[in-house]
């Protein structure tokens, strides 16, 4: 039951600190309408992100896993997000709009980054706190 309120709590402030970015980026940029897919984004990549999370606490080694966890999902996520902006300079020179592409593409990084190390945070700080031990913890007579 700790695993399973672990991930909902780490659920609930990521997606607070990933939402709270993609707004006040939002706000600096002055964006529009479009920007919605930046939001919607956030929420996808909150999701499986404590999908993540929760399935690396039923490891052996839960501390090593978590860490592990968030090295492969930054390179995932960064790699993912590269071949994006790749994709927005591939396209021809008079049909691009690169500063509000840009600007998505950025939103697009910067709220998923603040996620998944949020995550990773909580998950990591909730695994490294032991339950209390009863009796003499292990000491031997």
């Amino acid at each position: 039951m700790r695993k399973f309120f672990t991930s909902l709590f780490a659920f609930i402030l990521s997606g607070l600190a990933g939402g709270l970015v993609a707004q006040q980026f939002a706000v600096m940029t002055g964006a529009a309408e479009e920007y919605i897919v930046v939001f919607a984004a956030t929420v996808l990549v909150v999701i499986a992100v404590t999908i993540v999370f929760f399935a690396v606490q039923f490891f052996a080694e839960p501390v090593r896993a978590v860490d592990r966890s968030l090295w492969w999902l930054l390179a995932v996520y960064g790699l993912a997000l590269l071949a994006l902006a790749g994709w927005t300079f591939s396209v021809p020179a008079e049909n691009r709009a690169t500063a509000s592409d840009l600007s998505i593409v950025a939103g697009l990084i910067l709220p998923g980054v603040a996620t998944i190390i949020v995550q990773w945070l909580f998950v990591r700080w909730r695994l490294q706190r032991s339950a209390a031990a009863f009796g003499r913890g292990g000491a031997s007579a």
